[in-house]
């Protein structure tokens, strides 16, 4: 169809070709393996009509609507993320900024927000995020407690930069970002370790690190094509070198009895409570599932006091 053709569409002529339209791209997503093709072919018509409204509504359609369509098509059936194509993507009630290099937040990260509201008496005031990546979680927590200040925590430039940037849409003024390794221990002389350091006495720590093990190469294009490497593999043998590092951090960075809650591997429940146990400094940790039922969080309190304190005692 001409450019002239397009631009001339009206009413009835509009949703004639949205439905031309959304049926075609549905059907060359599922081609291309796209899991969810229909949901994604409305997504990119959106974004090449250049609407935030319903499809349903639209009675006009910007003139080079059908090359815009087709650069994005062709975008996502090569399995580009449906998120990097848009430049964003939705977590809890935000739309974050994401762009390539940096990890593409998942769905099943935000259940993190309701076991930090479920496990403490009161909001907490101070959050850190280690292993921030877009900083999905610290702009959450931002998000949905206004008196919260947060702390997020990333070695990779790209995501720091952009982690900085959703926290500030989300809590302005209210986050600070932090590029740290955190193979380093909090006595180190490196400046940004000292600066973290410093932050002891905080009420949560929550973290999404990488934890894939190094035999365990995603299947999925999108992640293995996209998502960077270090944000998913986490070291040694079991991929749990950076949860390891994790749990040093939150037992300095804790007040007693404050609150870590780390996301893991479906298959890491067990090994990750030991692994709590083994770094020592906390109370009884527990494994909370999914929505799908699955493992997939270590929930964890700061240790009070030498003896078991019936409150660093979780319900699971």
């Amino acid at each position: 169809m001409s450019t002239e053709a397009v631009e001339g569409m009206r009413g009835d002529d509009v949703r004639a070709w949205l439905r031309t339209a959304l049926a075609a791209a549905t059907a060359r997503l599922g081609a291309a393996g796209v899991p969810s093709p229909s949901v994604d072919a409305r997504a990119l018509i959106a974004a090449a009509a250049d609407t935030e409204r319903p499809l349903v509504l639209l009675d006009a359609l910007p003139a080079d609507v059908e090359d815009r369509l087709e650069a994005l098509l062709a975008r996502r059936e090569a399995r580009e993320p449906l998120q990097l194509i848009l430049g964003e993507a939705p977590f809890r009630r935000l739309m974050l900024r994401v762009r390539p290099g940096v990890f593409v937040p998942r769905p099943e990260t935000e259940l993190a927000l309701d076991l930090l509201a479920a496990h403490q008496d009161a909001p907490p005031r101070r959050v850190v995020d280690l292993c921030t990546g877009s900083g999905a979680l610290a702009a959450a927590v931002l998000d949905e407690l206004p008196q919260a200040e947060v702390l997020a925590v990333d070695l990779s430039p790209e995501a720091v930069e952009l982690a900085a940037e959703n926290l500030e849409a989300a809590g302005h003024g209210r986050g600070r970002v932090l590029r740290a390794d955190l193979a380093g221990s909090p006595g180190d002389a490196d400046p940004a370790l000292a600066g973290l350091a410093a932050a002891a006495g905080v009420d949560a720590v929550l973290s999404n690190p990488p934890y894939v093990p190094p035999d365990a190469a995603p299947r999925d294009p999108e992640v293995a094509r996209h998502d960077p490497a270090a944000a998913l593999y986490g070291g040694g043998a079991e991929g749990l070198e950076l949860p390891r590092q994790v749990l040093r951090w939150a037992r300095h960075l804790l007040r007693p009895g404050g609150l870590l809650v780390m996301e893991h591997a479906d298959v890491q429940g067990e090994v990750t409570r030991a692994l709590a146990a083994e770094v020592g400094g906390f109370g009884t940790p527990i494994t909370a599932r999914d929505l799908t039922g699955r493992d997939r969080f270590l929930v964890v309190r700061r240790a009070i006091g030498p003896a078991q304190d019936k409150d660093e005692r979780l319900t699971p």
